[in-house]
């Protein structure tokens, strides 16, 4: 198999995922709070990525990983594998709407497809992974709910102009945000990113600002905090 992407503790091939290892995964793998998780779903795990920096920081926790390309879950499986943790990471060929368990999630996390079905993807595979038609934001958080545990979190990384629709349909469903942080590129570039930590639990919000980079490949002290752990040249 090509197209390796070398973690610090982990391997991650993609040669048969649509889609390929970047900073999106990276921000919600090392952003996501799992610490006292004992179950997580990771909805959408296309090579495995999260899943994996998941396991990583969380010792014990049980990570269930839904995908619905065959080939994409053929290759988490396999890169769970080869990881320091297969014991715990389990990759399961479906859709989300028909994933079925009796488990409740203490965490969910998603890094959703996102683009509407009116842009074009270069092939279906890529079209599947990246276009709301195979999972839209109600969808995602009606089944994202049946499965959380009652003191649950559900984070998200989103493209910013989906933020007044994600809370318009999570107030309907009574999840709360708890954490937005607006993701910029540098300082002056615009917010394109929203990491987002959803609950049942209706507490006061959190806003803050990431910003990844000072200059070209010169990175602020955040970004480096968040992802050191991962990256082998951090």
């Amino acid at each position: 198999m090509k197209n390796a992407f070398r973690f610090k503790q982990f391997t991650v091939y993609q040669d048969l995922a649509a889609m390929k290892v970047g900073t999106d995964g990276v921000l919600l793998g090392a952003w996501a709070n799992v610490n006292k998780a004992q179950n997580i779903l990771d909805i959408g795990t296309g090579s495995g990525l999260i899943a994996l920096m998941l396991a990583q920081r969380n010792k014990s926790a049980l990570i269930d990983a839904v995908e619905i390309n065959k080939d994409a879950c053929q290759q988490a499986k396999y890169n769970f594998e080869i990881s320091p943790w297969k014991q715990r990471l389990t990759a399961v060929h479906t859709s989300l709407q028909k994933y079925k368990t009796n488990k409740r999630y203490d965490i969910i996390v998603s890094n959703p497809p996102f683009f509407d079905e009116n842009v074009p993807a270069k092939n279906q595979a890529r079209q599947t992974a990246r276009h709301s038609d195979s999972l839209n934001l109600t969808e995602l958080l009606n089944n994202s709910l049946r499965l959380l545990s009652a003191q649950g979190q559900i984070f998200l990384i989103l493209p910013k102009n989906k933020e007044t629709e994600l809370l318009d349909i999570a107030q309907q469903k009574e999840l709360y945000p708890q954490q937005i942080v607006d993701v910029k590129g540098t300082k002056t570039s615009p917010v394109k990113r929203i990491l987002v930590a959803l609950s049942k639990q209706e507490l006061t919000c959190k806003h803050s600002e990431l910003i990844i980079e000072i200059s070209r490949h010169h990175y602020t002290a955040e970004y480096i905090r968040l992802t050191k752990e991962y990256y082998l040249k951090m």
